[in-house]
């Protein structure tokens, strides 16, 4: 896919006008190819402003169907849409808004070797799941692919973003911030979560990924950002590489 038409032109003009994007990180963003793994809600905004914004093809990867309780935050999906698989509903949703942008659905939950096998086709991915399983797997995955990873996670009140580049040197991995993790898995069935901030969540990570894509700016990678929205307190920490961590350190 490539700026060819004026209607692509026009579409995309209020981010190619900006100069640290232009003509050449628009393309590139036209040329991807993203995974998004989840699409509730952190995936339903990641997924709409990276198809707005003209990502070239999107995968999404959700095993479960819209509910009623869904729909207080996972906007890409509506009250018709309730019973529907969410990798089809939203689908129908990023089409309506974009209809350029190539999209694959798969409605299951992907093995271990089906993830891999799904991140090697892609440039990069979003972590936009709910559990810790499906993170750790995801994390290894790309580290074994070298495939830049955007996670985001939140509930309750409090949200963090970070990025992980295993094709760079010396970069983290989701396992060097959360070592094991099952014994803290929480999801926002269990514990609630204030809506709009998994919009905030979501939509920070569509634009950390642009910016990998696009090759412009500082992104979070080596970083943690935490957001306590309650008090709407942002801290940014720095996340090391640890040398002994069990996906990505040194065993030698």
């Amino acid at each position: 896919m490539a700026l060819e038409s004026d209607n692509e032109l026009l579409r995309y003009s209020r981010q190619i006008m900006l100069p640290q994007v232009g003509a050449d990180g628009q393309e590139r963003l036209l040329k991807a190819n993203i995974l998004i793994v989840g699409m509730g809600g952190l995936g339903a905004p990641a997924a709409i402003y990276l198809a707005a914004a003209g990502a070239g093809h999107l995968t999404l990867v959700d095993f479960d169907d819209v509910d009623l309780s869904n729909l207080q935050r996972q906007i890409i999906h509506t009250t018709a849409d309730i019973g529907r698989p969410k990798v089809e509903s939203a689908k129908e949703a990023l089409l309506n808004l974009n209809p350029d942008t190539g999209i694959t659905t798969i409605n299951k939950r992907l093995s271990v070797e089906e993830m891999e096998s799904e991140i090697a086709k892609v440039d990069l991915v979003l972590d936009c799941s709910d559990n810790f399983t499906t993170r750790f797997a995801v994390n290894d995955a790309c580290i074994k692919h070298g495939t830049p990873l955007v996670s985001g996670a939140a509930i309750r009140m409090e949200g963090q973003i970070s990025v992980f580049r295993p094709d760079q040197e010396n970069s983290p991995c989701y396992r060097c911030l959360y070592k094991g993790g099952d014994e803290l898995d929480e999801t926002c069935t269990q514990t609630g979560v204030l809506a709009p901030l998994v919009g905030i969540i979501g939509s920070m990570q569509a634009l950390e990924a642009m910016k990998i894509i696009m090759n412009i700016g500082e992104t979070l990678s080596g970083k943690l950002m935490l957001l306590d929205a309650l008090t709407m307190e942002w801290r940014t920490l720095k996340l090391p590489k640890d040398p002994e961590c069990p996906a990505c350190g040194d065993h030698g």
